[in-house]
């Protein structure tokens, strides 16, 4: 079902405060944007080149069932329990929206996205594309479930929630 130029630019609104929250390492407002049954997934490419299809029995990049996973990852990242990402690499997060169509459950959203990160002189790129499920709720838009699949065949070093 098409969509109306408000519904365009209020989801376009959104999807930007997501992006400069992740850069201004604003979790409070970030974690904000996610329902509590919110899942956050990043799911792995098989050796065939096929993206995995089931994140319960396969391995997936990131996994998070519910923003209480979400939650969990932000508290290591504010206090220093994650050395792999200390200190934190600065981003730019840029996307793209391709499409929105209405749906039972909500708003299905796909983006195209790139996330440059800076730290200790290196510069790495993650690409790829994101699909959303968007719910109105009395607060505006929020994520009930998040897809983000990672173009990229390598990478330099580990992804993490705020990278892609």
């Amino acid at each position: 079902m098409a969509t109306d130029h408000h519904e365009w630019n209020e989801v376009t609104v959104f999807l930007g405060k997501e992006a400069q929250f992740l850069d201004e390492r604003n979790w409070d407002a970030w974690l904000d944007l996610y329902l509590p049954e919110a899942e956050y997934w990043v799911p792995a490419w098989d050796d065939d080149g096929q993206l995995i299809s089931d994140p319960q029995t396969e391995i997936s990049l990131i996994y998070y069932p519910n923003r209480g996973g979400i939650e969990d990852r932000v508290y290591r990242i504010r206090t220093g329990r994650s050395s792999a990402t200390m200190p934190l690499w600065r981003t730019t997060h840029l996307f793209n929206l391709l499409s929105i169509e209405k749906t039972s459950s909500g708003l299905s959203v796909k983006t195209n996205w790139q996330v440059h990160s800076c730290k200790e002189y290196v510069t790495i790129s993650y690409y790829g594309n994101a699909e959303y499920t968007l719910k109105q709720t009395d607060d505006g838009l929020k994520i009930i479930k998040k897809k983000t699949v990672v173009n990229n065949d390598s990478a330099r070093t580990m992804m993490d929630i705020y990278t892609i």
